[in-house]
C-alpha cells in the first residue's frame, strides 16, 4: 500500500502545503485592503523622515483647502489620503478594519468607487461652502488656506457601508470604529456652524450610505443569479442562462 506524500493519512493534506494559485486569490480579492494600508504606512515612515519645517511643507501642500483645490485639485486629493499630521498607527488600524469589511461586500472596484466619492464629494461640499462664506464676506481669506488632510473620509465611508451591509462581527466591529471617531475624534463637532471636518464627515456617510446601497444591491442581486444557474445581465441586457457542455 503506498500513499502520495502530498496528502497525510487519512486524507489531509499537510498544513504547510498552501496553494500558491489560493494566495494569488486571496491577494487580488482583497486588493484593496493591503494595498491602501501599504501605501498609507509608507507615506507615513517617508513624513516621519522629514524635517519640521519640511512636514509642514507636505501638510500645506496636501492639504484640500481652497485654495489648493482650484491650482492643484487631484494632486491634493490624492496626497490628504496618505497624509496625517497626527497618529498614523491609529489611523492604519482604523483603515484595515474599514476597508477589509467594505471589501468583503462590495469586491474591490466597487470599494475603490465609495470610498473615492465620500472622500472627493465630502471635501467638495465642505471646501466649497468655505468657498461661499469667504465670498461673502462671512469668512476671512485666510479660510481658503487652512488644513485640511487625512483618511478620516474614506474611513467613515468604508464603516457606513459595513455597518449597513457586513456581517454581524463586522457591523459589530464597525460601529464601535465609528463610534470612536465620533465621540473620541468629535468628527461632528461644530456641525451646526458649519465647520469643515463636521460638513465633510456627514457628507462622506450620507453619499457613502446612498452609493454603497445601490452597490451592495447590485452585488448580492448578482449573486442570486448565479446562484440561479444565470449569467449576471449586462446594462440594459437580460441575464442569459449558463451554457453548460453536454
Amino acid at each position: 500500500m503506498t500513499w502520495s506524500p502530498a496528502v497525510a493519512p487519512g486524507g489531509r493534506r499537510p498544513e504547510s502545503q498552501v496553494s500558491p494559485a489560493s494566495s494569488r486569490s486571496l491577494l487580488v480579492r482583497y486588493a484593496v485592503t493591503w494595498l491602501y494600508p501599504a501605501g498609507f504606512t509608507a507615506a507615513g515612515l517617508v513624513f516621519a523622515t522629514l524635517s519640521s519645517r519640511q512636514q509642514s511643507a507636505v501638510l500645506s501642500w496636501a492639504s484640500t483647502n481652497v485654495a489648493n483645490l482650484r491650482h492643484d485639485p487631484v494632486g491634493s486629493l490624492v496626497a490628504s489620503a496618505f497624509v496625517t499630521p497626527g497618529s498614523a498607527v491609529a489611523w492604519i488600524a482604523l483603515i484595515v478594519l474599514a476597508v477589509f469589511g467594505a471589501n468583503q461586500v462590495l469586491g474591490n472596484w466597487r470599494t475603490v468607487l465609495v470610498c473615492g466619492a465620500g472622500h472627493v464629494i465630502g471635501t467638495l461640499v465642505s471646501e466649497g461652502i468655505v468657498a461661499y462664506r469667504i465670498a461673502h464676506g462671512l469668512l476671512p481669506v485666510s479660510a481658503a488656506h487652512i488644513l485640511d488632510v487625512g483618511p478620516s473620509y474614506i474611513v467613515v465611508s468604508a464603516l457606513t457601508v459595513v455597518v449597513l451591509y457586513g456581517s454581524l462581527l463586522a457591523r459589530v466591529a464597525a460601529t464601535i470604529g465609528l463610534g470612536v471617531l465620533i465621540f473620541a475624534g468629535h468628527i461632528f463637532y461644530g456641525l451646526s456652524t458649519l465647520q469643515v471636518a463636521a460638513v465633510g464627515h456627514a457628507v462622506a456617510i450620507l453619499s457613502s450610505a446612498l452609493l454603497g446601497s445601490v452597490l451592495a444591491w447590485h452585488v448580492r442581486r448578482n449573486g442570486r443569479l448565479r446562484q440561479q444557474g444565470l449569467r449576471p445581465a449586462p446594462p440594459g441586457g437580460v441575464a442569459a442562462p449558463h451554457a453548460h457542455p453536454d
